[in-house]
């Protein structure tokens, strides 16, 4: 039985539809995520899940209840979801300890007071249970503010846009540490954000949301290298599209040669197999493109971005074209200069060409 399952759920704003016809399922213990641009709908479909909105279309159960559907709601604090907000929400003048125990309601003294130790060793807290949330850094109180959320063990943990007030080397550090804290209560949970990297360190799921809908529901691996249309592709990852003619069932011809791929090649969003001499248009991620100074294809090299143990240039083919490719940084070559390249691609992912 699913723990959490979506069918169908729209939600309106006046005419303005936000979610449009939203379905998923999320097993108990899996940790989800809700990934996608500004204004894709993301956290509206969080809130309507928390049960903070009304839906206009479809249901939302819980452990196969219905708490959602056109002109149903159940209350929020009646189903057993836990909330983590971007700005932490901490009561100021509550200590740490007594900000995770707030969430326990009316639960005897005794059992409250190890549930909130328990938990704050959990997140790495033990022993600051007597300082307040200003005495905090902003990583420490956002472990404060999952403690209480998952102090009554609730159904359900939701997490809107977590680390967003964060710096970048912290937001990685903690959402690894989230997802581990997570997995340690055996919760199941649902984060919504922006940041793909974020995403791919929490989540077992990831739906890639896009005007209202989710375009692709699936593991992190499958997004990156499965996309199900071009804009997962071009969302997910980096990577660029360029012409290729399908020569057969296994091989495109491009300009960078022939890719061979060990899967049967499959033209996404149109059809499900391409034909010889069909048009289409191939992604390219930058691992793809290899650096090869025995290579007779040559490049030039556009734009290079330094990341410690690569760089990632932006290259322009003979036609004009461009590419990426990351190249170890020990191959550190001047704007301007021509490099040698080739593919190195297992399988490809191709869409039907788009004619104008």
């Amino acid at each position: 039985m699913a723990q959490l399952e979506l069918n169908g759920v729209v939600q309106r704003y006046g005419k303005t539809t936000i979610v449009d016809g939203v379905d998923f399922r999320l097993e108990k213990g899996k940790i989800a995520c809700l990934l996608g641009p500004s204004g894709c709908g993301k956290t509206t479909l969080l809130r309507c899940i928390a049960g903070f909105e009304e839906i206009a279309g479809g249901e939302i159960r819980l452990h196969d209840k219905v708490v959602s559907s056109a002109g149903q709601r159940v209350a929020p604090e009646k189903r057993q979801i836990g909330m983590v907000f971007q700005d932490y929400a901490l009561f100021p003048h509550l200590t740490i300890e007594q900000n995770v125990a707030f969430g326990l309601g009316r639960k005897p003294e005794a059992d409250a007071h190890l549930r909130v130790r328990q938990l704050l060793a959990t997140v790495g807290l033990g022993g600051q249970g007597d300082k307040y949330p200003h005495e905090l850094s902003g990583g420490q109180q956002q472990r404060v503010a999952l403690a209480r959320a998952l102090a009554p063990r609730p159904e359900l943990i939701l997490l809107d846009e977590p680390f967003s007030n964060l710096d970048v080397g912290l937001r990685e550090r903690l959402s690894a540490e989230v997802r581990e804290i997570l997995k340690r209560e055996g919760s199941t949970a649902i984060l919504v954000t922006h940041d793909q990297n974020e995403a791919f360190a929490m989540a077992d799921e990831i739906g890639v949301m896009y005007q209202g809908r989710i375009q692709q529901w699936d593991v992190p691996y499958n997004l990156y290298h499965r996309p199900a249309n071009r804009f997962v592709a071009d969302f997910i990852g980096q990577g660029v599209l360029l012409p290729g003619i399908v020569v057969d069932g296994h091989n495109v011809e491009m300009e960078l040669g022939t890719l061979i791929s060990d899967v049967p090649v499959e033209c996404s969003e149109t059809c499900a197999n391409c034909g010889d001499g069909c048009d289409v248009d191939v992604l390219l991620r930058p691992d793809d493109v290899v650096h090869d100074d025995q290579s007779a294809l040559q490049a030039e090299v556009l734009h290079k971005a330094f990341r410690g143990a690569d760089i990632l240039y932006t290259l322009r083919l003979g036609s004009g074209a461009q590419v990426l490719s990351l190249v170890p940084s020990h191959h550190n070559h001047a704007l301007g200069e021509q490099i040698g390249i080739r593919l190195d691609a297992d399988h490809v992912i191709a869409f039907k060409k788009q004619h104008a």
